[in-house]
């Protein structure tokens, strides 16, 4: 099958299992290598400027510096994630990165279904504000690369390095499957790359400001997101 024709409508089972055989042997860059091979400019990288995005964004730069990035933007994010995304253009300035909003203003959101939307129908909100901005942004690419890791949370557990994601009808690309949290921060570490200093406040993964808390010590990593509700995935990574 020649890369061209690759896409969420020509792989059968059998040819991700084939792919994902293939990738196990390979390193984060030789599958990131692979992808960008692969789909060249029809690959997205969704980027939530989290830890693994940090990294994720550095070793992107090595393989293709004018990969396209986009960002999310709820209109409801901390203002240091929206400082971390000036810094990381001024550090990469041949990354095309943009911000893609919801089509509802929140004004508008608020007209339509109530004031504090993220309160009181929470997987609405996140399909307003998220999931329809992704699809948008999808349009016209075969793939999307996510910072997903295996040891995040149970829904993640089985992830793969090619993913047939039917929510989007696209692939998703996940390179950091294997890594560990504490591999996250010492390539951040090693490397000096700058991240959100939330993370220093007690916060290991960062949504919307609304819907995020910090979490105590020794909590899972995830613990903070939908906090006092039994929501833990904003959907973009369900079926």
């Amino acid at each position: 099958m020649s890369t061209e024709t690759i896409s969420f409508h020509t792989l059968q089972d059998e040819d991700y299992e084939r792919i994902n055989a293939e990738l196990a042997a390979k390193d984060t860059l030789d599958v990131l290598r692979w992808a960008y091979q692969t789909f060249e400019d029809e690959l997205v990288y969704a980027c939530s400027f989290g830890a693994e995005g940090m990294v994720l964004i550095d070793l992107i730069y090595k393989v293709r510096k004018n990969a396209k990035i986009i960002f999310l933007d709820t209109n409801k994010h901390f203002k240091e994630t929206y400082e971390l995304i000036d810094r990381v253009k001024q550090k990469y300035p041949e990354l095309r990165i943009e911000l893609q909003e919801p089509e509802l203003t929140l004004e508008q959101q608020a007209k339509e279904h109530g004031d504090e939307l993220w309160k009181t129908q929470p997987d609405l909100c996140c399909q307003i504000r998220k999931i329809q901005p992704l699809n948008k942004a999808l349009k016209g690419s075969r793939a999307w690369l996510s910072g997903l890791r295996r040891e995040q949370s149970p829904t993640r557990a089985n992830t793969q390095f090619v993913n047939k994601d039917r929510k989007f009808e696209s692939l998703k690309i996940c390179p950091l499957i294997h890594w560990k949290w504490e591999d996250v921060w010492n390539y951040i570490k090693l490397f000096d790359l700058t991240y959100n200093v939330l993370h220093d406040q007690g916060y290991p993964s960062i949504g919307c400001e609304t819907c995020t808390l910090p979490v105590t010590d020794g909590g899972d990593s995830r613990e903070g997101r939908w906090a006092n509700s039994k929501k833990t995935e904003c959907g973009l990574h369900l079926s």
